[in-house]
């Protein structure tokens, strides 16, 4: 489908790359960038994730991201495993007692693209929403020193609290994805070990920017407030040159702010941020 207005498609290029995940298996990644960008460690990087309810994150057209793209960013998409990206299987070895594969292929993903030279090693980011956010908190516990700054949207950061109660609306159906650590102890083993609020550490973290709303009924406000507030009592990283901010809408629910106009005004001031914490200032 053509794209309406200025947009040459001729000033972006794209790419597939394959990353090797600890256990072997190969991860697609999807690169799309500034014609011109080598492979030279110098270009700042955002890796984009979710890797969960077998939803394929397909590569698609964005009018905001020329803008990042427009600055220099290389954009990814790692399509770990937990998403649909390549079958049945794929799905599978990304849930329940196998979801440590999801965060572990992340962050072999964004090595990946540092070891061979499409993001500079101190400019890489890192974005994901609802499960997706679960999945910043999990690699920003997983391993910090990868990443520069990480935007984690409406975060499932407190997602053992919540499977563990059953009269929350969506908890029940929840247990398909994650497994029920209500009736089973070796689910609730499993999930601690990787559930972000319980494994913060006393270690340097990136810059993280957590944002939320106040009308979210799949994932409450609360989970990222917890979230932040152990994050800022923890971390011994400088957060005057790495700051972990929370943002809390109003007015807002699991996507945000509605209307294109506000939505875009909320993308410009998260991405702000990111690119801010990657040195791009204009």
């Amino acid at each position: 489908m053509p794209v309406l207005g200025d947009f040459d498609s001729s000033h972006y290029e794209q790419r597939r790359e394959w990353a090797v995940a600890q256990d072997g298996t190969r991860i697609p990644i999807s690169l799309v960038y500034k014609k011109g960008i080598q492979p030279d460690a110098s270009a700042p990087g955002i890796v984009y994730g979710y890797g969960s309810y077998e939803h394929a994150m397909d590569p698609r057209f964005s009018i905001a991201r020329l803008s990042v793209l427009d600055r220099g960013v290389v954009w990814a998409i790692a399509h770990i495993r937990g998403g649909g990206e390549m079958g049945r299987a794929w799905y599978e070895n990304g849930k329940e007692l196998h979801k440590k594969n999801t965060f572990s292929d992340f962050v072999a993903c964004a090595k990946h693209l540092v070891e061979h030279g499409w993001i500079d090693p101190q400019r890489v980011g890192a974005m994901g929403g609802s499960a997706g956010g679960l999945l910043m908190g999990a690699v920003a516990n997983l391993a910090p020193e990868v990443f520069r700054v990480i935007h984690a949207d409406v975060p499932f950061v407190d997602a053992l609290t919540t499977i563990l109660n059953p009269d929350l609306p969506l908890t029940v159906m929840e247990w398909e994805e994650w497994g029920n650590p209500v009736d089973n102890a070796e689910v609730y083993q499993y999930m601690k070990e990787y559930t972000p609020y319980e494994n913060v550490r006393a270690v340097e973290y990136p810059a993280i920017l957590a944002t939320t709303s106040l009308n979210d009924t799949r994932v409450f406000y609360t989970e990222p407030t917890k979230w932040v507030a152990r994050l800022r009592e923890t971390v011994t990283s400088d957060q005057q040159s790495r700051p972990i901010v929370l943002r809390t809408e109003m007015v807002a629910g699991h996507g945000g702010k509605s209307g294109r106009y506000d939505a875009w005004h909320q993308y410009a001031w998260e991405m702000a941020f990111v690119l801010g914490q990657l040195g791009i200032t204009s």
